[in-house]
């Protein structure tokens, strides 16, 4: 196998060296299982891409895709005698088109490249993952990404317009289109957003782009628990208000922050919401005034529109901050439930008792106006008893989720940590046609074992 992948790629392409791979061969997510790969081969091209799927059909090794290894659940973790395929020096731009509002990229464009670019031209595209200034189109495809913005703007698979892929036999296809309407056939394209690697490697995307919106209002809330935040986020909800972002911090999260960064975050309050409206002009105002009432109506100690853009840019940016500074505190778990808008003050009270309950640490950053729940489970360096108690009790967090009608993700994929709840979540009848679609697109199984829906159990 080896040989046939040397015999199509350039040498340095190819890396054995286990001081090479193995920083290679996992994402983010804590505690996941690492696999050791024979090779990990940094591919330039879409041709690159096919030698290597076709090399590894061949001869029935398993290929693992990565892009910028930024995953939480494990999904690019490598599994032993794989070959770990790195997208990330696929970085091209490769179209704008102001006129069809559309980019064309391959998969290793990093999320805010590709919106610098874009916004030269007047536009924009939407998802913003909180992990945007590192993170890659391509596994922002392959767990059909999010982050603030999508509460209001929808989330990656709305914007994925077509994609090239290699199948798992080596084959290259186009799936998709560049119009703005079609329906000619399946839509296998939106079969490909989310499947975390499991059925194709994506080596192009075609995204659709809007107009750059007009400048936002920022309205923030001071919340004495972050049950009473959410009790606003269903507030906002039910006077009929769609924000542009509605995120909810917690107090440990904005105080690791600003250990970290010196940002003075002066917040006296147990959690705080953050709102963006961008209706422009009068019906902006309007709008955020309204936002205001509602958080006031939810308990809220202290509700203003931010007269201060960099207060108000510091405290976003503290948002997105969040999860690596808890990690400079230990090892942290982090959950990525979603749950009906109804639900998220119920919810955000289970995560609190789950936490009373094992005994364990759980700070709280949420894309709250969807009900797309982030408890980051805290960890002291070295404790395997608080390992354990973690891991319980995000299995506990979990199963609450699914009690109140939600999934066990929301965006950051199943991966390798999340499959026993998937199994929970689905009938065995929907994961027997997971299993089906796996095996008619790769059926020699080599794309991203074990990962999303697991191993097929036998009849």
């Amino acid at each position: 196998m080896l040989t046939d992948i040397r015999a199509a790629l350039a040498a340095d392409q190819v890396l054995v060296d286990p001081a090479s791979t193995g920083p290679l061969s996992h994402d983010q997510a804590e505690w996941a299982p690492v696999g050791t790969p024979i090779a990990v081969v940094r591919a330039r091209s879409t041709a690159d891409v096919q030698a290597v799927v076709q090399a590894c059909f061949r001869h029935g090794v398993p290929v693992v895709p990565r892009g910028a290894g930024t995953g939480l659940s494990g999904g690019a973790n490598a599994v032993d005698g794989c070959v770990v395929l790195c997208l990330d020096r696929m970085d091209a731009v490769l179209e704008i088109n102001p006129l069809e509002r559309l980019a064309v990229v391959q998969p290793g464009v990093v999320n805010d490249h590709l919106r610098a670019a874009v916004a030269v031209e007047g536009l924009w595209y939407p998802p913003d993952p909180a992990s945007s200034p590192w993170s890659t189109i391509g596994g922002n495809v392959a767990t059909n990404a999010g982050g603030l913005c999508c509460v209001k703007y929808g989330v990656t698979r709305d914007y994925v317009l077509a994609v090239e892929v290699v199948t798992g036999t080596g084959e290259v296809v186009r799936l998709g289109r560049r119009t703005a309407k079609g329906v000619a056939g399946l839509d296998l394209a939106g079969l490909m957003v989310g499947s975390e690697g499991v059925l194709g490697v994506v080596t192009e995307v075609t995204l659709r782009l809007r107009p750059l919106p007009p400048p936002s209002i920022t309205v923030a809330g001071h919340f004495a628990s972050v049950v009473d935040a959410g009790s606003a986020v269903r507030a906002v909800a039910a006077a009929g208000i769609t924000p542009a972002a509605l995120e909810l911090v917690d107090r440990r999260c904005l105080e690791a922050v600003d250990a970290w960064k010196k940002m003075g975050l002066a917040v006296d309050a147990d959690a705080v919401l953050l709102a963006r409206i961008d209706e422009p002009g009068a019906t902006g105002e309007e709008v955020a005034d309204r936002v205001v009432a509602c958080f006031a109506g939810a308990g809220a100690s202290w509700a203003e529109r931010s007269t201060d853009p960099l207060e108000a840019d510091a405290l976003f940016e503290a948002r997105r901050l969040a999860y690596p500074a808890l990690e400079r505190l230990g090892p942290v778990l982090t959950e990525d439930v979603c749950v009906p808008k109804e639900h998220v003050p119920e919810m955000l009270g289970r995560i609190g008792a789950i936490a009373d309950r094992h005994g364990v640490t759980i700070a709280n950053i949420a894309h709250a106006g969807d009900g797309n729940l982030h408890p980051l489970i805290i960890t002291p360096p070295g404790d395997d008893g608080a390992r354990v108690r973690a891991q319980a009790a995000f299995e506990d967090i979990l199963d609450a989720a699914i009690e109140l009608g939600g999934t066990v993700t929301g965006e950051h994929g199943v991966g390798l940590l999340k499959r026993g709840g998937l199994e929970r979540e689905l009938s065995p009848v929907v994961l027997a046609m997971h299993h089906a679609v796996k095996r008619a697109l790769d059926p020699g199984q080599i794309l991203n074992p074990g990962k999303v829906i697991g191993a097929e159990q036998p009849a």
